[in-house]
């Protein structure tokens, strides 16, 4: 699944392929990806979009603790 993201280096906005998907403990959803020369990128969607991903199931609160589901 691809999503779009914010490079700072860049200073552009970039679509790059998501390869997490992360539930924080205070309530917020975001996807993780890399770019090209791999760097980091971190975006911050909806509870909704998150859950249309598909990639939720796979997903575990930050920090690496287990989920409560």
């Amino acid at each position: 699944m691809k999503a779009k993201f914010w490079d700072v280096k860049e200073k552009k906005s970039v679509e790059a392929e998501v390869t997490e998907a992360v539930r924080y403990p205070n309530g917020g959803y975001a996807f993780k990806g890399k770019t090209k020369d791999g760097r980091n990128l971190t975006t911050f969607v909806s509870k909704e979009t998150y859950e249309k991903s598909g990639l939720a199931e796979k997903a575990c609160c930050k920090p690496k603790k287990s989920c409560k589901k």
